[in-house]
């Protein structure tokens, strides 16, 4: 009886049902890829700005506290984009004549604000208080990273729900004195998972049921 079959039939039939459950899988290895991958989450984009502000020259070269121009973090729900005064306060000594500048300097002027395109962008629907934050002794570099390192701005965490979730679940491996909350390479002194538990307890931390309830960020 003839062969029904060419010999390279079994090799072909093996293949076949590989792909049949290989391919689904490495799409959906692919999409969650893609999903967590800075293209969708806009980590480490430089945005154009009006200004090229540079955090590692200010916060990085000369020290200057992140609360000087961002006044309003540690009493408020959001951090204040300073006003061109707060910048004249020393560009009005210094690099006065700078092309770069004269957008500060034109704002100035003419009583105006400068438009800067926004970094740190989060959905309508979440509820989120910057003071409430740095008061239980979130750090600045923990959600924003090491700006004293950023010659421009960009988004370091992924500001996913899942992210917050798990500094939410864990509170105690974020947190430091509140004196330490802009210093940008903080260094524990000891065991952080320690030292978190006991600031949770001195700074009156809620456990992880009520940090993560729904209505803790979407109110």
């Amino acid at each position: 009886m003839a062969q029904l079959f060419r010999p390279g039939a079994n090799s072909i039939a093996v293949a076949l049902i590989v792909a049949i459950f290989a391919v689904p899988t490495g799409a959906v290895a692919l999409s969650y890829l893609l999903w967590n991958s800075p293209y969708a989450t806009d980590q480490y984009l430089t945005l154009e700005q009006p200004v090229p502000f540079s955090h590692a020259h200010h916060v990085g070269g000369i020290g200057i506290d992140c609360r000087y121009c961002h006044t309003t973090v540690e009493n408020s729900s959001f951090a204040n984009i300073p006003p061109v005064k707060t910048c004249m306060n020393c560009h009005s000594q210094i690099w006065r004549t700078s092309p770069t500048l004269e957008p500060v300097r034109e704002a100035f002027r003419t009583n105006t604000s400068i438009r800067w395109t926004r970094v740190h962008d989060l959905p309508d629907f979440v509820y989120f208080n910057h003071s409430i934050h740095v008061a239980k002794g979130v750090g600045c570099e923990s959600c924003h990273g090491r700006v004293d390192q950023m010659p421009l701005t960009w988004q370091h965490a992924t500001l996913r729900m899942e992210w917050c979730l798990d500094c939410h679940r864990h509170p105690e491996q974020n947190l430091r004195p509140r004196e330490f909350i802009t210093t940008m390479g903080y260094t524990p002194a000891g065991d952080q998972e320690e030292i978190g538990r006991r600031l949770m307890a001195e700074y009156q931390v809620q456990d992880a049921r009520h940090l993560t309830s729904c209505s803790t960020c979407h109110r």
